[in-house]
């Protein structure tokens, strides 16, 4: 009998230690936003190659609209802003992967992305431009993209909305590998942002490029964190920084500053 009762006994103090141990687990597993807190920073990534989203400046410094969009965030939250920098192609697959806690990177919302990552309001509009030589007169629609060459990172909207008209894309690294391969003439187009595309003809005044299409209605732009419970709060964080942004003007002043217009309200 003491046998029976021992063992009763032994199996149920088993069954107890199971459960609170299960119950500290979870407590200490918490959500993201409580990960970070602990912490004390947000890792967040961006290419750094992408002006004037996110790159750097004359003295080398990581600077841009979504890297000042980045540190408010985090200041808003209270924590360091921890920037990691990498190729696009990472940066989604490092956010799935729990590598990363956010990316912002002027991000373009589609029906596939909305499906796969929980977004944050947009905080930014812009329109795709698809870009060509100066000379080139053949490229007066998307539809005339079928057969031609183009260039942008494989994971893309751009690359995406270039293969669904029947251009064959090449895959590069960045936006400076893509316009090398355009004024070479190794492709003929290549589709990326109006806002971008504008930057980069700033810096480069003399660069035989043109638009040859782009589209009417803007895309949004958003903020993508892993889908789950456990990032809940952390998008609601995310979402109050924007619309403090929003509130006080910084957004505008940002778009300003960067693009020369204000890109955070859709034209």
């Amino acid at each position: 009998m003491k046998k029976r009762v021992t063992a009763l006994l032994l199996a149920v103090l088993l069954v107890c230690f199971t459960a609170l141990s299960g119950c500290g687990q979870s407590a200490k597993s918490g959500d993201l936003l409580s990960k970070i807190k602990e912490k004390g920073e947000i890792t967040i990534a961006m290419e750094g190659t992408w002006a004037p989203w996110t790159y750097h400046d004359e003295s080398d410094a990581l600077v841009g609209y979504d890297v000042e969009i980045g540190q408010y965030i985090a200041d808003y939250i209270g924590v360091k802003a921890n920037f990691v920098e990498g190729e696009w192609d990472g940066l989604l697959a490092g956010l799935e992967s729990g590598r990363y806690d956010v990316m912002i990177n002027g991000m373009t919302v589609d029906d596939n992305r909305r499906e796969k990552y929980n977004l944050s309001t947009p905080y930014a509009y812009d329109h795709t431009a698809v870009v060509v030589q100066g000379s080139n007169n053949e490229i007066q629609s998307l539809d005339d993209l079928n057969g031609k060459k183009t260039a942008n990172t494989l994971s893309s909207v751009y690359a995406k909305v270039a293969e669904e008209h029947g251009a064959e894309v090449t895959g590069v690294d960045d936006l400076n590998q893509t316009f090398e391969l355009l004024l070479s003439g190794r492709i003929d187009a290549t589709l990326n942002s109006e806002l971008t595309y504008a930057d980069y003809m700033k810096e480069h005044p003399d660069a035989d490029l043109k638009i040859a299409v782009m589209t009417e209605e803007a895309d949004e732009t958003a903020i993508p964190v892993r889908k789950g419970e456990d990032t809940a709060s952390l998008l609601e964080a995310i979402n109050g920084a924007l619309e403090e942004m929003r509130g006080n003007g910084t957004l505008s002043e940002l778009s300003q500053k960067y693009f020369g217009r204000d890109i955070s309200k859709a034209s």
